[in-house]
């Protein structure tokens, strides 16, 4: 194992009856016999089908999984920020129920995170060109992210090219300083977060992934790009007004204001 530091996996889900509980298995047969510093948040939102039943079933009886009941349904970011909060380690990764990205990413980024200290923020980036990207999504989706990442990079992000990729790694420190700011509960929370880390001097480092597309995304098409596109509107607004209400910690304030886009793999 790369990296001793206590590790936690956040895991939103919302009506994932069937992939979840393949998800779930996966993850435990992943990561063996390791018990001692690894915790999975599985952060449910209320679903129309059994998602929060198949998920307990799933993992009866191992103390490293928590099934997070929250009752309600706001979004993907208002499920990663119930568990980023929530969560306990000194690494916090959140991924996708799907497991589009594959498991053994984790130990990449706590591999990079621990050669690397100064790094606060580990993305994934599809659009890194040594990402291998096994299944692609369909033409249209694969456009309309672009479209979306060069309104972002236009409006409050340049450089950083793919802010949609569902796998990020945090040190836990900077997890609840920008969690704890983040206000965006749909998909475009990213964006946000990474905004933050940005105007906080958080550094953040871009690497690539191996990611597989799944067919069934809860991106709805032709109506979540459009709410993401009018949260991207407001998002800068929101940022500033953070910071003028809440000047960054000490322990913010002291780290260097950069960061690092690598092009290259480490």
């Amino acid at each position: 194992m790369p990296n001793p530091a206590s590790i936690s996996l956040i895991i939103p889900a919302y009506n994932e009856e069937r992939r979840l509980p393949v998800s779930l298995r996966d993850i435990r047969a992943f990561f063996g016999d390791r018990v001692q510093d690894i915790e999975v948040l599985v952060i449910v939102e209320r679903s129309t089908d059994g998602t929060l039943a198949a998920a307990r079933a799933a993992v009866q009886g191992d103390p490293r999984f928590e099934i997070v009941d929250n009752q309600v349904h706001k979004g993907k970011g208002y499920a990663v920020r119930c568990g980023m909060l929530r969560a306990r380690g000194d690494v916090v990764i959140f991924m996708d129920a799907d497991l589009s990205t594959p498991l053994a990413e984790v130990y990449a980024f706590l591999a990079h995170l621990s050669q690397h200290p100064d790094t606060h923020v580990a993305i994934g980036s599809r659009e890194h060109a040594r990402s291998r990207i096994m299944r692609k999504q369909s033409w249209l989706r694969r456009n309309l992210g672009r479209g979306f990442n060069a309104f972002v990079q236009s409006l409050t992000l340049r450089g950083i090219t793919d802010t949609q990729c569902g796998f990020k790694a945090f040190r836990k420190d900077a997890a609840r300083e920008l969690f704890g700011r983040q206000t965006v509960d749909g998909f475009a929370f990213d964006v946000e977060i990474l905004m933050l880390a940005r105007e906080l001097g958080y550094k953040i480092d871009v690497l690539p992934v191996k990611w597989v597309n799944s067919p069934d995304s809860k991106v709805r098409i032709w109506i979540d790009p459009l709410k993401m596109l009018w949260d991207l509107l407001k998002i800068r607004h929101r940022v500033r007004r953070s910071i003028r209400a809440r000047p960054p910690s000490p322990s913010a304030a002291a780290s260097p204001k950069r960061e690092t886009l690598r092009g290259r793999a480490p």
